[in-house]
């Protein structure tokens, strides 16, 4: 999968999910998805390729990490909660997977009353 493949299928499903906006809170080199305030995706190509950096369970990232040559600690973030994924081996079912997990990661630690879905029975991989 090309940058631009990868950039535009977790654009797409980042724009699906309840709650979520873009924003450029870090200037235009930056697209930076929220769900009520909170950070779940940013994309950028600072880094010479486009890239895309989500949320995710410790141990879900370091399985990514050993399985994936192309994901790695997540650039500019916590190394052990964000992981950052580049143009390389992987399918769009996973991109969408890794979005939709960040996703509901950042909506899990948001007040009950504020979550835009209850995490527990959102989407099929729950």
């Amino acid at each position: 999968m090309d940058g631009a493949q990868l950039q535009g299928i977790a654009r797409s499903r980042a724009d699906e999910l309840p709650g979520s906006e873009l924003g450029h809170p870090f200037g235009a080199e930056w697209d930076v998805w929220k769900v009520r305030g909170k950070v779940f995706m940013l994309q950028t190509a600072v880094t010479g390729d486009p890239i895309l950096t989500v949320k995710a369970h410790p141990a879900d990232a370091q399985s990514l990490r050993e399985a994936h040559e192309c994901i790695t600690a997540g650039y500019h973030m916590n190394k052990r909660h964000w992981i950052t994924l580049r143009p390389g081996d992987l399918d769009a079912q996973l991109v969408e997977d890794v979005v939709t997990e960040s996703y509901l990661l950042v909506v899990e630690g948001l007040p009950r009353r504020l979550r835009p879905v209850d995490p527990a029975t959102f989407g099929p991989t729950r």
